[in-house]
C-alpha cells in the first residue's frame, strides 16, 4: 500500500487489507454511490485489464474520503484518468473539504505522473477553473413502493400499455445468477446500436466482485431469452445497468416488460428507488426513459484539461464517429464480439 501525508490526513491506495474499511465508508457516506464501491477495482482490472488507482484519505485511522480512478489509454481515444472509469458516477466522496483537497492534490499529481490528457470526475463538488460538460448527460430516478398496482398506475398511460402488452404476450421473467443468457442478448443489442460490446469476462468479473449486490433479470418467450439486464443493488436503490434485447424483443414489448419486472421484483424486496441510469440528451434511450414518467436530472461531469484544449467528445453523438457506428452495425455478430471487447476497454 502506497501512502503520503497531507497535514493530518494520509492518502493511501486501496488494497486487500483496506477493502472492508473502504466498503464501510462508502456504505455510510451520503456522497458515495454504487460506483464508488471497491469491487469496481477488481472487476475493471480483471475484466478489462485497465490499471486502477483507488485512493482514500485517512485521518486518525478512519477513512474520511475516497476517489476511485481508472487509467484509460489508447491510440484511438487518448490518455485519461477517470473517476470512475467505465461507470456513470464517481468523483470524490468525502466527509469534509480537507479530505477532498487532499484527494484532489493526489489525483492531480497522479495525472501529471501518468502524463494524461485530462482528469475527469463523474460527479462530486464543483471545482473552480475546471471545464464542465453541461447538458450532455442526465440521470433518471424515481421512488417505488411496496404495492405493484400503485407503481404500475404511476407509469404514464402509453408506457403502461406497453408493459401490459408484454404481459399479454406471455412473457416470463427469471432471475439468473450468471451471464450465460445475458451476454449474447446484450451483444446483439449493442451491435445493432453500433456500439462495441464488453466481453463476457468483464460481466463475470462484475458478478464475482459484487456477489449478492448484483443479479440478472432475463425475459423469455416460449423458453427463449429475448431480453436481459444486469442490475445493481445499493442501499435502498436498484440500478438496471447493462441490458438489451434481441430483434424479437421489440414486437413483444420485452424491454418494457423487463424493466417493469426489475422494478416490481426490487420493490417486493424492499428497495425504494429505481435508478434508470445515465442517458445522453437527444438519444433513443433518453426518450424511452422519459416515457416512463421519469424526470431527467443533469449530471455534473468535470474535466481538468492538461494536454488538450477542448472537452473530449468520446460519445456516439460526435459526428466524427458516424461512419464507424454505421459500419459497426453491419458487422457479422461473431466479428463484432471478437473485436468489440478490445475497443470498448479503451473508451472508459
Amino acid at each position: 500500500m502506497t501512502s503520503e501525508a497531507a497535514g493530518d490526513i494520509r492518502i493511501a491506495s486501496l488494497d486487500g487489507g483496506s477493502a472492508a474499511r473502504w466498503e464501510a465508508f462508502v456504505d455510510g457516506c451520503p456522497d458515495a454511490t454504487f460506483f464508488h464501491r471497491a469491487g469496481w477495482k477488481q472487476a475493471i482490472e480483471r475484466g478489462l485489464d485497465r490499471p486502477c488507482h483507488y485512493l482514500y484519505a485517512e485521518r486518525g485511522g478512519e477513512i474520511c474520503g475516497v476517489l476511485p480512478l481508472v487509467h484509460v489509454k489508447s491510440r484511438l481515444f487518448g490518455n485519461s484518468l477517470i473517476s470512475n472509469g467505465f461507470t456513470v458516477g464517481g468523483g470524490i466522496a468525502a466527509v469534509d473539504d480537507a479530505a477532498r483537497a487532499a484527494l484532489d492534490a493526489r489525483a492531480l499529481a497522479l495525472a501529471e505522473t501518468l502524463d494524461v490528457d485530462y482528469l475527469e470526475y463523474r460527479g462530486g463538488p464543483a471545482h473552480d477553473g475546471w471545464a464542465r460538460n453541461d447538458g450532455l448527460y442526465v440521470s433518471f430516478r424515481k421512488p417505488i413502493g411496496p404495492d405493484p398496482e400503485v407503481d404500475m398506475l404511476a407509469i404514464p398511460r402509453k408506457q403502461r400499455a406497453m408493459v401490459r402488452k408484454g404481459i399479454k404476450a406471455g412473457l416470463e421473467s427469471v432471475v439468473d445468477r450468471g451471464v450465460e443468457r445475458l451476454h449474447p442478448v446484450y451483444a446483439v443489442s449493442v451491435r445493432n446500436l453500433g456500439t462495441p460490446v464488453f466481453g463476457k469476462r468483464y460481466f463475470e468479473a462484475l458478478i464475482d466482485a459484487f456477489g449478492e449486490s448484483v443479479d440478472v433479470v432475463t425475459i423469455t418467450h416460449g423458453g427463449e431469452a429475448v431480453a436481459s439486464v444486469m442490475n445493481f443493488y445499493f442501499r435502498d436503490q436498484v440500478l438496471p445497468y447493462y441490458g438489451g434485447g434481441t430483434p424479437a424483443a421489440r414486437p413483444l414489448a420485452a424491454n418494457d416488460f423487463m424493466y417493469w419486472e426489475v422494478m416490481r421484483r426490487a420493490a417486493g424486496r424492499g428497495f425504494r428507488l429505481f435508478d434508470f441510469g445515465r442517458s445522453k440528451v437527444g438519444t433513443g434511450a433518453f426518450s424511452f426513459k422519459k416515457n416512463w414518467g421519469f424526470e431527467p436530472e443533469p449530471m455534473d461531469y468535470e474535466y481538468r484539461l492538461r494536454k488538450i484544449e477542448a472537452l473530449p467528445e468520446i460519445n456516439p453523438l460526435n459526428p466524427k464517429y458516424r461512419l464507424f457506428i454505421g459500419a459497426w452495425k453491419r458487422l457479422p455478430l461473431p466479428v463484432a464480439n471478437l473485436i468489440g471487447p478490445r475497443i470498448v476497454r479503451s473508451l472508459g
